[in-house]
């Protein structure tokens, strides 16, 4: 295997089909994880005519980029070793960046979960306090009751045909 070298990283060329696989959360996420512990795998790239040419390590490039780093370690490996990726993939370097990686996100998915579920659990409990209700039969629509007031609450039927008969109306 190559020695790692420091490669100025505006001459790195990355291959449009490459950019297309960029995820935004993946390059914040690696360059936590530089601030706190460098870079810890070194990107491939391949020479092509008098330009170098990215292999692998995109997020780990614009990583470095967005740290506002000038340069990055990577390997070159030839032209021949860049057409079979997938043996590159197998490296146990690479594997356990994924492995780290897939912690990563797992940890952020769990706390944003828990974010939400306390968010959830304030709008709940917001619900559950009590709202101030008129009292049973009370009304304060005119329409509701006939747009007549009330002259008197009756409490029962025979209540109010005695009210009645006292007012003089009929039932």
């Amino acid at each position: 295997m190559p020695k790692p070298e420091s490669f100025t990283i505006e001459t790195i060329f990355v291959p449009t089909k490459l950019k297309k696989t960029l995820k935004p959360e993946t390059v914040a996420e690696i360059a936590e994880s530089m601030l706190d512990i460098g870079q810890q795998e070194a990107i491939s790239i391949r020479r092509d005519g008098d330009r170098l040419v990215l292999v692998e390590g995109l997020h780990r490039l614009e990583a470095c980029k967005a740290l506002g780093e000038t340069t990055i370690l990577g390997v070159l490996v030839p032209a021949e070793l860049a057409q079979h990726k997938p043996l590159l993939a197998e490296r146990p370097e690479v594997e356990a960046e994924r492995l780290k990686m897939a912690r990563l996100k797992q940890l952020r998915l769990e706390k944003e979960a828990a974010e939400a579920s306390a968010a959830g659990m304030k709008r709940v409990s917001a619900m559950d306090t009590p709202r101030a209700r008129p009292p049973k039969g009370a009304r304060d629509n005119p329409k509701a009751s006939g747009g007549r007031p009330a002259k008197s609450a009756s409490k029962s039927l025979s209540d109010w045909i005695s009210q009645q008969k006292g007012s003089g109306n009929r039932y």
